[in-house]
């Protein structure tokens, strides 16, 4: 067959809404990350995915296999052979876009992958922008805004938990609480406005008491994801793990046991560690960053009060401290500009060198671990309580369906939480407002809830958001 050239993708769109300009393009790009591997994958998405496959594999475009991976060889525009592949046609609707979809698994050679990126540019397509693949799925209603953002998280979580939340949120966890909580205050709004829209009508007596109670269901509610903000970062970011204590406590030591390798210097001479080293652990569930810092002398010299200032710094943004004492000596006393930010609940004791001799640990606020960084015991059960202290950080968010919110999503509901309790205020002052007037700032508070889900058009929000997304996702 001879090959064609596609100058203008047809606008074949029956599952995808007459007015969708996007959609007349047909697009492609590296679906997997750019290097040497046995194979890679690139996508294509638009109207022109069928006749391309057509004429790239010498097949009948009415009778392409469907849904299954076909062996095949790629002719390139010229004629030439570009590799020996496996292809899938995935005709739409029935695709993550809503549009007919080619999936092409070339063998990984970057050369062979530009080549052929290289042909279809050739037969019409253009290439996918930064997310451009999530937003057409998004603007063809195959997911809402909180999934598109999922996968996002899907593919940079860290950690097990993170992909479990990640999991839970592309299958639309986050969206069904927000779009929960706007039924109610749809309701809420109705309530409101049938006064407003047929003041002539023979209605029932405002029942206020009910508006109230609703409108404060729906602000615990947001209560409640707002809650998961600090949890969602943890999450992203990993569990930000202060190493505290004296000079030569043990806390470099520490660091190594734990990351199984000699990552920081160690030495009997006190101050060895005059600036914060960072490393990545796995415990668990959870991923840790473990951050060694200065030790706190009480007469530090001129670097060690630079170092010192740096352990300041992490201990104020830390989520979980690991207070470090060295087992044979007297439990040191902490200067209050440090001991402000051991909280209970996010500080734990290591007490470390129990190999040299020292007693039992005294009596601390703080749970306490007995171990031996030289030796590595106790290591086990350390990982165990930093485990449990980790799990007591993820708040209670929707009554058993885990999920958390990003900085977005909690800018979103800090700005419902205003506008509705504006509403309140009107509804509960004495003596109360008109209840006509409340409906201005109830709507403000559903199209913020809106905004999360994206309910909301909102094009700049929308190049922003995509923007951190990879190529061919």
């Amino acid at each position: 067959m001879t090959p064609t050239v596609f100058d203008r993708p047809d606008t074949r769109t029956e599952a995808l809404p007459a007015e969708a300009e996007w959609s007349r393009d047909t697009i492609a790009a590296l679906a997997t990350p750019a290097g040497n591997s046995a194979l890679a994958v690139i996508r294509v998405g638009g109207p022109a995915s069928r006749r391309l496959a057509a004429a790239i594999f010498g097949r009948d475009a009415e009778r392409l296999p469907e849904r299954r991976p076909v062996y095949g060889t790629y002719h390139a525009l010229a004629g030439a052979i570009l590799d020996d592949l496996v292809w899938t046609f995935l005709p739409g609707p029935r695709t993550a876009t809503g549009e007919d979809t080619l999936e092409l698994t070339p063998h990984g050679n970057p050369l062979i992958v530009q080549l052929i990126l290289g042909d279809l540019f050739k037969r019409g397509c253009r290439p996918a922008e930064p997310g451009e693949f999530t937003r057409r799925a998004f603007l063809a209603g195959r997911m809402d805004l909180t999934q598109a953002e999922a996968v996002m998280d899907l593919i940079h979580a860290r950690s097990e938990r993170a992909l479990a939340v990640a999991r839970r949120q592309l299958r639309g966890g986050l969206g069904r609480a927000v779009e929960g909580l706007i039924a109610e205050l749809l309701v809420v709004l109705a309530r409101i406005e049938v006064y407003v829209d047929f003041p002539d009508e023979d209605l029932p007596p405002e029942d206020r008491g009910r508006v109230v109670a609703a409108l404060r269901e729906v602000l615990r509610g947001t209560n409640r994801l707002l809650a998961t903000e600090r949890f969602g970062g943890v999450l992203r970011d990993g569990v930000k793990t202060v190493l505290l204590g004296a000079p030569n406590a043990g806390k470099s030591s520490l660091l190594n046991a734990l990351v199984g390798r000699a990552r920081a210097l160690v030495s009997p001479e006190p101050g060895t560690t005059r600036d914060y080293l960072e490393e990545r652990l796995q415990v668990g569930s959870h991923l840790l960053r473990l951050i060694d810092t200065a030790g706190l002398n009480p007469a530090p010299r001129t670097v060690e009060r630079q170092g010192m200032a740096k352990t300041l710094e992490c201990l104020v943004e830390a989520d979980l401290v690991l207070w470090v004492v060295d087992a044979s000596r007297p439990v040191p006393d902490l200067d209050p500009v440090y001991a402000e930010h051991l909280a209970l609940g996010k500080t734990l004791v290591v007490w470390n060198k129990v190999d040299i001799g020292g007693g039992p640990p005294p009596a601390l606020p703080y749970p306490v671990v007995s171990v031996s960084a030289l030796v590595g015991s106790g290591l086990e059960e350390l990982g165990r309580e930093i485990e449990r202290l980790v799990e007591r950080l993820a708040p209670d968010s929707t009554g058993g369906e885990e999920v958390v919110v990003n900085t977005r999503h909690a800018e979103a509901l800090r700005r419902a939480e205003v506008a509705l309790g504006a509403v309140l205020e009107g509804l509960t002052a004495a003596p109360a407002a008109p209840i006509e007037l409340v409906s201005s700032d109830l709507r403000s508070g559903l199209d913020a809830l809106g905004e999360i889900a994206g309910r909301v058009d909102n094009e700049r929000m929308l190049d922003a958001l995509f923007a951190h997304f990879c190529i061919g996702k």
